[in-house]
């Protein structure tokens, strides 16, 4: 059972107030912090082990009248904000060893009080798997991970994580989604230096990412995260302590990365403490308890991948739900389904007549041939197949490799509806367009959503150019969560869309391949036009 070492303090107050300003109300009561008491718990302590059990963890409560935040000075070169008064803090340094802490508690105005007290402490943790692996042994460089998704997020603090932890519960940011901000330029060094402690280096060219709460105290307008000129660059010393947080044992590496004298991550979020969820030798998964807001716990990933280099996008998805590659010789019927006809342009005014025979499977591809002839009553043939009913999923990873049909008038299709449909109307029931085409622009493919306040003409769309794609397979893809949607061609993001349970993409769609002649998207059909075809290689559902 631990002894709880609880120790009243003695306030010393620093400096005194003086008013020059009379009867201005703006600035608010300027208060002094009174009362100030500070408890201490020596984690592990018992009356054979007085100085703690070894982890070198201590927890810090301090309480004061009309405090507003409380900063921990604990004399071994590290230092914490907490806006509650409670900190823990890991004291690194093997044996029983004294430490002269100092707590300052802030009020209104800035005026503070503080109090001091000497602390004794024994640690003998050590981790030199991950010091090893932070450091190579000698140095290394860490970038934030901009490709992954969730390579910033956030969740509760708290307990209530419990046995139900997922990273993270609240906000994941998509790959890439800060472009645009110094997010992603930031780079941190760790080191050995000649009595082997672990060196840190933050490299932030100037700015640093600051969560939104924060940005006032570097002159920001606290409207959202921007990049101000945080200084908090420069070597420090970092320890590695017990981390002490309610993620379960089995999602977490135990250990804490301190960095001294307010060093930070990327991130600003006035925290110096990361525990160590994952790492390996080129990534890392780090959580951090935000210094104004207790209840928040931000979570970063960082990659010894240099922004600018060629990262490749990395999915949330690796079990593959189902997949037609088309071997044999015919469409498979228990995946597929023909639909024929014109059905009144389709809605957007197709010049095409829909038939079975215009679909074939043949040396592993599926073939859909648009062709100028005329069949009831239209100049034009075509082909359109569907997973309806058959094939229908919420949420995953779409691959489809295929080569688009040449020429203006040609709308090849690779996309989803709502499975709904038809008996909840579009746009209602969503559309998700993972790859169009339109003959007349050669080369450029739009990713596009449809839903009830943007759609058809005013839908959300984005385009990336890709010289060859009616010459050369290239594989169109849709990464879908509940978060998130991403386009990509050859694995490379063009278009990302935040999905939230307002609209209707977090229920089953069904899979769509078809080629539309002319119609609001095709435009003008090339006179000369004869025929063309979409071949397609294989498609991939992954979940």
């Amino acid at each position: 059972m631990k002894n709880l070492l609880y120790i009243c303090l003695s306030i010393l107050m620093l400096g005194s107030f003086t008013s020059c300003v009379e009867d201005d109300f703006d600035i608010g009561e300027i208060t002094t912090p009174t009362d100030l008491s500070v408890n201490i718990e020596l984690i592990g302590a018992t009356t054979d082990m007085p100085y703690g059990d070894g982890s070198g963890l201590v927890k810090f409560s301090a309480s004061a009248d009309d405090a507003m935040t409380y900063k921990y000075i604990y004399g071994d070169g590290f230092t914490d904000i907490s806006s509650d008064g409670v900190a823990t803090h890991g004291f690194t340094k093997n044996g029983v060893n004294d430490y002269t802490v100092t707590v300052v508690a802030t009020g209104t105005g800035g005026v503070a009080a503080n109090a001091t007290t000497t602390v004794t402490v024994f640690s003998d943790f050590s981790d030199p798997e991950t010091k090893q692996k932070l450091t190579g042994g000698s140095t290394k460089t860490w970038y934030i991970s901009a490709s992954e998704p969730g390579h910033l997020g956030v969740g509760p603090s708290g307990p209530e994580i419990g046995d139900a932890f997922t990273f993270p519960q609240w906000y994941s940011a998509g790959p890439f989604e800060k472009s645009g901000t110094c997010f992603y330029e930031g780079e941190v060094t760790f080191s050995l230096n000649a009595s082997d402690e672990i060196v840190y280096t933050y490299n932030n060219f100037g700015n640093t990412f600051v969560n939104a709460s924060l940005t006032p105290n570097f002159g920001g307008s606290g409207s959202e995260d921007e990049c101000l000129p945080v200084d908090t660059t420069g070597e420090r010393i970092v320890s590695l302590s017990p981390a002490s947080s309610p993620v379960p044992a089995e999602l977490t590496t135990g250990t804490a990365i301190n960095i001294s004298d307010g060093g930070t991550f990327p991130y600003y979020t006035q925290s110096s403490t990361y525990e160590v969820l994952e790492i390996t030798n080129n990534r890392m998964v780090v959580r951090t308890v935000q210094g104004d807001n207790a209840a928040l716990a931000w979570y970063l990933i960082l990659t010894t991948e240099k922004p600018g280099e060629e990262v490749a996008f990395e999915s949330q998805f690796d079990t593959l739900l189902w997949e037609d590659e088309f071997d044999g010789t015919e469409l498979d019927t228990t995946i597929w389904n023909y639909e024929t006809g014109n059905n009144n342009g389709w809605g957007n005014g197709e010049l095409q007549f829909y038939q079975e025979e215009n679909v074939t499977v043949d040396g592993g591809m599926l073939t859909i041939t648009a062709k100028k002839e005329s069949v009831g009553g239209f100049d034009y043939t075509s082909g359109r197949i569907t997973t309806k009913d058959k094939q229908e999923f919420e949420y995953g990873r779409v691959d489809v490799r295929a080569k688009l049909p040449a020429g203006a008038g040609t709308w090849p299709a690779i996309w989803m509806l709502g499975a709904d449909f038809p008996d909840t109307d579009w746009p209602d029931v969503g559309e998700i367009d993972i790859m169009e085409h339109k003959g007349s622009e050669e080369g450029v493919i739009h990713g596009t959503l449809h839903y009830p306040e943007n759609f058809a003409g005013n839908a959300v769309t984005e385009t990336t150019t890709v010289s060859d794609v009616t010459t050369e397979f290239h594989i169109y893809t849709v990464e879908w969560t509940a978060e998130h949607i991403i386009f990509l061609v050859d694995n490379e993001v063009y278009h990302e869309f935040e999905n939230n349970a307002g609209l209707p993409f977090n229920d089953p769609f069904f899979a769509i391949l078809n080629v539309a002649m002319g119609g609001t998207f095709g435009g003008d059909v090339d006179p000369d036009f004869t025929e063309a075809s979409m071949e397609v290689d294989y498609i991939k559902v992954y979940q």
